[in-house]
């Protein structure tokens, strides 16, 4: 008989969904986080998003939901994911290594006042960490996503999200769902003070 594999990724989601739920530094620390890329738009500056494989991935939905709508319709924000310009990718790879494909992007695009959202699950990709650097010397915040082994990530950080699983996949899920939840708390925030003026 075959085990319920759907069943029990359902079942480690749903435990590491509510242990985020449940834990007070996290939440306090995705309404920081919101605040701060607020704070960034709010100014005409714009949010830089980074990460490898899946975390790829989010890097691109959440730049979607910042420009397009997540759910409202209103202005599209500044928002771009580092990780979709293939000729860019390619060619900085090619020329200077894998670890620099992000950090070269930074020195090319980020400005003062920008903000840097990491993603990486690990907390210890060579790509993000350099990228870290450069948005460091560069003076745009920083905000890190990780998972429970990746908290030396925060050295490099205004910001750090630590989502409670060793788990990748779990992580991401993670990740996310809270991404989701920042997107609809700048949202709200940006569109209330607008209807303000």
């Amino acid at each position: 008989m075959s085990q319920d594999l759907i069943g029990a990724h359902l079942e480690q989601s749903l435990a590491a969904l509510e242990r985020a739920t449940q834990d007070a530094t996290l939440r306090a620390t995705a309404n920081e986080i919101a605040a701060a890329i607020i704070t960034v738009l709010r100014s005409g500056n714009k949010l830089l998003i980074i990460g490898n494989g899946g975390s790829a991935a989010d890097a691109q939905h959440i730049a979607a939901e910042i420009v397009g709508r997540y759910k409202q319709d209103r202005p599209g924000w500044a928002a771009i994911a580092l990780t979709t310009d293939t000729s860019a990718l390619t060619s900085i790879a090619n020329d200077y290594g894998f670890e620099q494909v992000f950090a070269r992007q930074i020195e090319g695009l980020g400005l003062r006042g920008d903000v840097l959202l990491a993603l990486s699950t690990s907390g210890r990709s060579p790509n993000i960490l350099a990228a870290l650097r450069s948005a460091r010397k560069r003076g745009l915040v920083t905000i890190g996503f990780t998972g429970s082994k990746g908290q030396a990530l925060g050295a490099l950080c205004d910001h750090l999200l630590v989502a409670p699983s060793d788990d990748t996949p779990v992580i991401q899920q993670i990740h996310l769902t809270i991404a989701h939840g920042i997107c609809d708390e700048i949202e709200q925030t940006m569109m209330r003070e607008a209807s303000r003026k």
